[in-house]
């Protein structure tokens, strides 16, 4: 049976452009992990009119600069119980799109340990990107939407 049959391969981006966005979401996590989280970095990483959406949600944050708000609201609130807070994304799929956009789908963890305690997962959720290229060629996220586990839909 071919690849073509088979389905192997079908719709898969180039090795280089996946671990381009694999590097993308690991560089864009770790902007927000431990004592050098920089928010400012992280909204950096969303175009100036992105929107990121959680389901459930009426009016989803838009733009660069609210993003950076509440996350950096965030980062400040996790510091303050003093949590090492992680991100995993995994089962990253991605799909390049007719304008040049990608399209990604994967799963993400969100994990919290208390000083001296257990890991907590603290959120799973079903993600959606929307990636686009900035001026200097770098991704950055246009749309981001977040379907978390567990709730009603």
């Amino acid at each position: 049976m071919s690849e073509a049959t088979s389905g192997a391969g079908a719709g898969y981006v180039p090795a280089e452009l996946y671990t381009e966005v694999q590097q993308f979401y690991a560089r864009q996590m770790n902007l927000l992990e431990g004592p050098a989280a920089d928010p400012d970095a992280w909204a950096r990483t969303f175009t100036e009119d992105a929107v990121f959406a959680t389901a459930g949600e009426p009016e989803p944050p838009a733009g660069r600069e609210n993003l950076r708000d509440t996350v950096r609201a965030g980062v400040e609130h996790i510091a303050a119980q003093g949590l090492d807070f992680r991100h995993w994304f995994g089962m990253v799929g991605v799909e390049r799109r007719p304008d040049d956009t990608l399209r990604t789908r994967y799963y993400a963890l969100a994990m919290a340990t208390a000083r001296g305690g257990p890991l907590k997962v603290r959120g799973s959720m079903l993600c959606h990107d929307e990636l686009v290229r900035g001026d200097d060629g770098r991704l950055l996220v246009r749309r981001r939407s977040l379907d978390a586990d567990g709730r009603e839909r």
